[in-house]
């Protein structure tokens, strides 16, 4: 078997970098060393690179055709062995993004002025897509676990037109369990609240856990439904523009397809793209074995770490590369700590007040990344942490 290789640093700069060239944009200085941005500092599994190296050397990127077997037969040979839930190939449905599939969803799911519910501290991108597409977000504090019978009561004096579920949750990396995944089903039969999952963290868990799709539930829901997912964020591909929906309601799929063929003009997939998605599916599984493997041991060494120098009791959670950290024991403001980190250690690590309610005195820490990139980062902020202390 193969050993692949995490330890290797790899320098991004130059690359164009959201994470790395461009962090001056969102935290006001150049050249920080940065945990934000939930993308990986790993290179992509060699067999990908090999696939799109030999398409590259034919030297023909023309318009590419998304609906073909390759690429269906892929994504649902992933769910079947990955997930362990059959799916019909007809659902799937390509898009450029994930979050561009949630707009279009919301376009179809609800009306300007509905509200959309969904557990907080959320994904950012989930706050400004739902504002920005003039729906009202409704963030539900799961930060202290998940209330489910004043969830019933919400959904009962709210009247929410679509349910948002972020599965496995980013930033909290819950992996939600069968039984949280049938109360969710029945609430929104319940109260007729149409629902999308983003997936796209599913791919990225502890050994031991066990992960729950949308897509196990579609026939019990009697509601408006979809999975949105990408091979993105597990295979550190998402540069390559190539997203997938489930959409089990042919009515549904067809005006999905419709909206994305005609009033969005994208008729054709990024071809790399979609080979990659195809060889990541059908090929490189143990590659990212081992990718959540050394994952595992970044959690592990930050417990540690966060334990023997600040005294905080960090639990490791189920799923994604993304800490959160509670800085609450610690008795300093976020603010002060961000000023430290950011102008005097130099570390970027992401403030959990950007991800809305019960995000305040949290940091979003990147762990998708070599170890001792993670060690370095780790000692800054401790440093970070007394100067702010004194």
């Amino acid at each position: 078997m193969t050993k692949y290789d995490f330890d290797t640093v790899i320098d991004r700069y130059g690359t164009y970098s959201d994470q790395w060239d461009y962090v001056q944009t969102r935290f006001g200085e150049a050249n920080l060393l940065p945990f934000t941005i939930s993308d990986m500092d790993f290179a992509t599994a060699p067999g990908v690179r090999d696939v799109l190296v030999k398409a590259s050397q034919k030297g023909i990127f023309g318009y590419t055709h998304w609906d073909n077997p390759a690429f269906k037969g892929a994504i649902a040979g992933w769910f079947d062995r990955r997930y362990h839930v059959t799916i019909d190939q007809d659902t799937i449905v390509y898009s450029p993004s994930v979050i561009f599939t949630l707009a279009k969803l919301l376009e179809q799911f609800s009306q300007p002025g509905d509200k959309v519910v969904t557990f907080s501290p959320c994904y950012d991108a989930f706050i400004k897509t739902v504002t920005s597409n003039h729906r009202l977000l409704l963030e539900f504090d799961i930060n202290h676990g998940v209330d489910w019978d004043k969830l019933d009561a919400y959904f009962a004096r709210e009247h929410p037109a679509v349910f948002l579920l972020c599965n496995p949750h980013n930033p909290l990396g819950i992996a939600w369990s069968g039984e949280d995944m049938q109360r969710i089903v029945e609430l929104c039969n319940a109260y007729h609240v149409a629902i999308i999952s983003d997936e796209i963290h599913m791919g990225v868990v502890r050994r031991v856990t066990v992960v729950h799709s949308l897509a196990a539930y579609f026939n019990q829901l009697t509601v408006q439904k979809a999975v949105i997912s990408s091979a993105g964020k597990a295979f550190n591909v998402t540069a390559l523009g190539c997203s997938y929906a489930l959409i089990p309601d042919a009515r549904d799929r067809e005006e999905f397809v419709y909206g994305l063929e005609y009033r969005s003009a994208l008729s054709s997939v990024p071809y790399l793209g979609m080979l990659a998605t195809t060889e990541c599916y059908s090929h490189q599984e143990e590659w990212l074995n081992q990718l959540c493997d050394y994952i595992d041991g970044n959690y592990a060494y930050l417990k540690k770490y966060l334990k023997d120098e600040l005294g905080l009791d960090y639990q490791i959670p189920a799923a994604t590369y993304l800490a959160w950290i509670d800085i609450s024991p610690l008795g300093i403001s976020m603010p002060a700590l961000q000023h430290e980190m950011v102008h005097g250690q130099k570390v970027a690590i992401m403030d959990g007040r950007v991800y809305g309610n019960g995000g305040a005195n949290h940091l979003r820490f990147n762990l998708g990344a070599p170890r001792s990139k993670v060690e370095e980062g780790l000692r800054r902020l401790v440093a970070a942490v007394k100067v702010a202390q004194e």
